[in-house]
């Protein structure tokens, strides 16, 4: 996580878009607390870092249940992507097994903008189409219908916006009783869970040891390598 948030702090133009489970898989009377930890402590680091450039949405079904969204996909700058079974936390990079296939295409998308993060390297075509796909799936909106024609969404500042848009139309009708037909999209805006300083005194530690344990030799902790 540290790593998004660096990339927040040097770059003022960059937006980060997360999509994530609404609440954890385990969410017992310990193992929620425990679960969130995790959670709690990589938003507020990537919160300090972008504020309002850093979107978090769950899922919902077009009846309103929750998703789990239990796939790891991640899109950078239309050029590089990767799918597999590894999270972002030590347990999965040094604890469990995993499996991950990361793409850079050699392809460049002749799509508008060329270079969406504006270091040269283009926008490449699997990148872009795995998000673009992505991204409709979650708005509940269609293809252009014609391969690599213009589409709004191609630009991610209005990518942004237009998550950002859909999570709060539907937030609304949520709130406002579900009244009238139910807007599209299936995004809602994630809502910090709030644990107590007491709380997160007491379950950090048990996040450390149970939820997120750091598989890797003493030596490799001690130098903090890998």
């Amino acid at each position: 996580m540290e790593c998004f948030a660096e990339a927040l702090d040097a770059h003022p133009g960059l937006r980060l878009i997360a999509v994530i489970p609404s609440v954890p898989e385990q969410d017992g009377r310990l193992t929620l607390p425990m679960n969130q930890i995790g959670r709690i402590t990589a938003l507020d680091r990537l919160r300090r870092a972008g504020g309002g450039r850093v979107a978090v949405y769950g899922l919902e079904n077009h009846v309103g249940t929750p998703v789990y969204v239990h796939a790891k996909v991640c899109v950078l700058d239309d050029v590089w992507a990767s799918v597999g079974s590894d999270n972002i936390n030590l347990r999965s990079w040094t604890h469990d097994s995993e499996l991950t296939c990361a793409v850079l295409d050699e392809s460049p998308d002749p799509r508008e903008p060329r270079d969406p993060g504006g270091l040269g390297d283009g926008a490449r075509t699997f990148a872009r189409d795995l998000r673009l796909e992505l991204m409709r799936e979650h708005l509940d909106l269609e293809g252009p219908g014609v391969p690599d024609a213009p589409d709004a969404l191609c630009d991610p500042l209005k990518a942004f916006d237009a998550f950002a848009a859909s999570a709060a139309a539907l937030d609304v009708w949520h709130d406002t009783g579900r009244h009238g037909p139910r807007p599209p999209g299936r995004l809602r805006t994630y809502r910090r869970p709030n644990l107590s300083r007491t709380a997160r005194t007491l379950y950090t530690p048990l996040h450390r040891l149970l939820v997120d344990p750091d598989g890797r030799p003493f030596g490799l902790r001690r130098r903090n390598e890998y």
